[in-house]
Order: C-alpha cells, then sequence, then structure tokens
C-alpha cells in the first residue's frame, strides 16, 4: 500500500545522500554518484583548457573547434565554451564531441567554475545539428556508435553541477537544440531558429529531444513539434516555453550570449556549494513524486547546513555586508 511505497522511497535516501554529499563536496567524482576520474586531466583535456584567467585572444587557433575561456574579473567562475566550426555550421562531428566530453569532465571536477555558458562563435548559427557530410560516409554500425557518443557527450552536459545556460544567436537545429536543451537556462535572440527538424530525415532525435523538449514545454507542444518538424524563432520559442529570455539582436550578432553573461552575474554572488546543491534537489526531484521530491529537499538542505559558507552567509547578514564565499 501506499506506507510501504513510501518506506521504499525513503528506503532509497541513502544512495541519494551518498550522491548528494558526492555534488556537496564538489568533488572530482562525477555528478549523480557515477564513478569520475580524481586524477587531474592531463595531456589534451589540460591543453584545451587555458589556466584560470587567461582569455582567448590572437594566440587562440584557427582550428579550435570548441574554445573554453575562464573569464576574469568581475565575470570571474564563469566559463564560456564555445563552438567554432563555421565551415560546417558548428555541426556535431566526432571530433567536437571528443573536446565536448573532454572539456566537460575537467570541469565537473574544478572548484572554481560557477557557471557555464555554451555559445557559438561563428554568428547566425548556434548549432546545426549532427555533421550529416561525417555521417554520409559512416558504416551504419559507425552511425549507432556516433549517436550514442552524442548523447552521452549532450548527458554529460546536462550532469554539469554548475549552474549551465545555452545562448542561442543562431540556428539550433536538431542535435543543437537538443545540446541547448541539456543546459539548465536558455536565452536567444529574437531571430534565431530552433526547432527539432529530425523526423524530416526519416529519423527521431536520438540525444534527448524527445525526453528533454516534453519537461520543457510540455507534451502536446513537443509531439507537435517533433511531428511537424517545425522550426521557431524567438519570440515563438519565449511563448512556448523552450526560452527564458529572448533579446534583439545587436550588430556584432552576440545578444544571447550578452544576456547570458548578465544572467550568470547574478548567480555568482551566492554561496558556491548551495548552487550546487539546489541543482541536484531540482533535477532529482523532478523525476519523482512530491512526497519524495520533498524528502530529497531535506536530504539537500542537511549537506549545506555544516558548511563554511553558511556561517559566513549568516555573519555577512548580521553584519550587512556582502558574503565573501570561498565554496567551503
Amino acid at each position: 500500500g501506499a506506507g510501504s511505497s513510501m518506506a521504499a522511497a525513503l528506503g532509497g535516501l541513502g544512495l541519494l545522500h551518498g550522491r548528494v554529499r558526492l555534488a556537496a563536496t564538489a568533488t572530482a567524482t562525477a555528478f549523480l554518484g557515477r564513478p569520475g576520474c580524481r586524477a587531474p586531466v592531463r595531456g589534451d583535456a589540460a591543453a584545451a583548457l587555458p589556466s584560470a584567467g587567461r582569455s582567448y585572444g590572437s594566440e587562440a587557433k584557427e582550428e579550435e573547434e570548441l574554445r573554453v575561456r575562464y573569464l576574469d574579473d568581475e565575470h570571474k567562475g564563469i566559463v564560456v565554451l564555445g563552438l567554432n566550426r563555421s565551415h560546417a555550421k558548428n555541426a556535431l562531428n566526432k571530433n567536437i564531441l571528443k573536446m565536448m566530453s573532454k572539456a566537460v569532465d575537467a570541469l565537473k571536477s574544478d572548484k572554481k567554475v560557477r557557471t557555464v555558458i555554451f555559445r557559438s562563435e561563428v554568428p547566425g548559427i548556434f548549432c546545426a545539428g549532427a555533421d550529416l557530410k561525417e555521417r554520409a560516409k559512416m558504416h551504419s554500425s559507425e552511425v549507432s556508435s556516433f549517436v550514442s557518443k552524442a548523447r552521452a557527450t549532450i548527458n554529460e552536459m546536462a550532469n554539469l553541477p554548475v549552474p549551465t545556460i545555452a545562448a542561442i544567436d543562431g540556428a539550433a537545429l536538431g542535435g543543437g537544440l537538443e545540446l541547448a536543451l541539456a543546459c539548465d537556462i536558455r536565452v536567444a535572440a529574437s531571430s534565431a531558429k530552433m526547432g527539432l527538424v529530425e523526423t524530416k530525415l526519416a529519423i527521431i532525435p536520438g540525444a534527448g529531444g524527445t525526453q528533454r523538449l516534453p519537461r520543457t514545454i510540455g507534451v502536446s507542444l513537443a509531439k507537435e513539434l517533433i511531428f511537424s518538424a517545425r522550426i521557431v524563432d524567438g519570440e515563438e520559442a519565449k511563448s512556448i516555453g523552450l526560452i527564458s529570455h529572448v533579446v534583439e539582436q545587436n550588430e556584432a550578432g552576440d545578444a544571447a550570449y550578452r544576456r547570458a553573461l548578465a544572467l550568470a552575474r547574478e548567480f555568482l554572488p551566492q554561496g558556491p556549494v548551495a548552487m550546487r546543491v539546489a541543482k541536484l534537489a531540482i533535477n532529482q526531484g523532478m523525476e519523482v513524486d512530491l512526497v519524495t521530491g520533498l524528502a530529497i529537499e531535506e536530504a539537500c538542505y542537511a549537506q549545506t547546513i555544516p558548511t563554511k559558507d553558511r556561517i559566513e552567509g549568516l555573519l555577512a547578514f548580521k553584519e550587512k555586508r556582502p558574503p565573501r564565499y570561498k565554496g567551503e
């Protein structure tokens, strides 16, 4: 009966406590308790990540298909991942998925990272989806492993323990929109175009689209968009709840990115551990019934009580000054 299902739900919280503790202490283990790499990332991944505070400039090589920037000064703690395959409309190929996976792996274990923004470095396009030219050369067995890799990489991104924002300044189609759907928040220019267009190709979204779109905009609307392969602009995307903010495009073509940056700055002053635990509580709670969800919140809340940041927060409030959080 109800009592036994409740007991079973709460019984599962032993595992949850362990998972929450992992996230709350921001260890290098993977999010949601999956085993992760505790050792520092070496080789290509380390090379792909500039040291904190170093922004790219003319030294950034043109062939970098994914640019990783740790911002400075008032934006310290914000990391920008920029898709940069201008010749291919930022289409997702094997190489860019590998780079994204390495970058995300390094970011999830970096305590200095407070918010991640996904954007495009190519004007007019966010991401056109999977690289169909590369796919045409693949054997059918290779195609399924590529889709698995795309799905896994986008899942890793969704499981980043810090807030993530997708800045959509151009078209986000197919896998490109699936990438944006895996972020916590989406902002777009009014001229941006978004859609899951896979049914045109006689396939379905395979990197989370059929699951994340209905969770974002509701079942009926998600079905309509997927069945029709319809493309919507920023205004319509805002009206159906696909994005949180819509902005007029500017001359530089980076209006959504600027809005994402302003939003990320609103997140920076808050307690770092609290941010991670809040994201965990929301994500896990959304997949269960309310009673279990409230138990998850209780378990998560308990992880913020012993932190030094909480003591600093109360002290700062008492002394009427901004808190100086250290992520402890």
